[in-house]
């Protein structure tokens, strides 16, 4: 297969991806491609698109995943004794910060940790920086960031807001951004998996959003794609065993992220239908 073959059928792959095929019929496209010109295909999941809905890390588990490289359970290690040391958030920022154990720290320009109010007792889980994040050093703005406020204001929550019961606090899975917004490994999401979790029992949120398929699969622990699991309430619960003692299910929603949404403004109202379940979630919880 050329290049140009290659280019076509990857193409193809994103346009169905867009749509939310994410479930295949077989293991490889029939016809297609056979074993000698798979291998031959280049490698990688780098779409230039942060959030591509439907490429996502296998595994956050080392012993269960090819993917992920020797050194990365070393990393992991480490993160999840960073993770756990850390009382506040302020010492979270510093482990993070100073943990050499994820070579995007060595491509990205800034550490995005949060935005938000962390008094919030709504919080929202996505991917990863992107290019705009990088720059700002904040999670989700620029063209996604606008939309997603545009989002949770049909919901009645405000990123700015002063009052905790309006507000919201948002940030990553990853707190360095991929080169190219490319799709985060199963190795970095691994390695990154302790900081966010112990993040989210620092900051004790009532309710979580997870947006996008790589937050939602990684932190439910699920294999299912973002269009099988949104629209959907679960428990939460860390996926880390060392953080699990005493831990108590956080209902948990998963939904679009805004960068898809861009790409496929046609699913906006399924995105609209989540954020009214958060309403009347927050009703009930009396959060509102």
């Amino acid at each position: 297969m050329d290049n140009r073959e290659y280019q076509a059928l990857k193409t193809a792959l994103l346009w169905h991806l867009d749509a939310g095929a994410d479930q295949p019929f077989a293991e490889a496209p029939q016809g297609l491609i056979g074993p000698a010109q798979e291998q031959a295909a280049p490698k990688g999941d780098d779409y230039g698109k942060n959030e591509s809905e439907g490429v996502v890390p296998r595994s956050v588990h080392p012993e269960a995943s090819p993917d992920v490289p020797l050194g990365a359970a070393e990393a992991r290690t480490e993160s999840l004794k960073l993770a756990l040391a850390a009382q506040t958030l302020a010492e979270l920022r510093a482990a993070i910060a100073g943990f050499d154990g994820i070579g995007l720290k060595a491509t990205a320009t800034t550490m995005v940790l949060s935005d938000g109010n962390p008094e919030a007792p709504v919080m929202l889980v996505g991917e990863a920086p992107g290019a705009e994040e990088d720059r700002q050093g904040k999670p989700f703005v620029g063209e996604s960031g606008l939309l997603l406020d545009r989002i949770l204001a049909s919901a009645g929550l405000d990123r700015k807001a002063a009052e905790p019961l309006r507000s919201i606090y948002i940030s990553n899975i990853l707190n360095w951004r991929p080169p190219g917004n490319r799709t985060p490994t199963p190795a970095e999401v691994m390695v990154s998996l302790p900081f966010i979790e112990r993040h989210i029992q620092l900051v004790k949120p009532k309710l979580l959003i997870f947006a996008g398929g790589v937050a939602a699969q990684a932190l439910l622990g699920s294999t299912e794609g973002i269009s099988r699991l949104r629209g959907r309430w679960f428990d939460y619960l860390p996926q880390t065993p060392e953080l699990r003692d005493g831990a108590v299910p956080i209902p948990a929603l998963a939904t679009f992220h805004p960068s898809y949404l861009l790409r496929t403004p046609a699913q906006k109202r399924l995105v609209w239908g989540d954020m009214l379940m958060l309403l009347e979630k927050r009703r009930d919880l009396e959060i509102i």
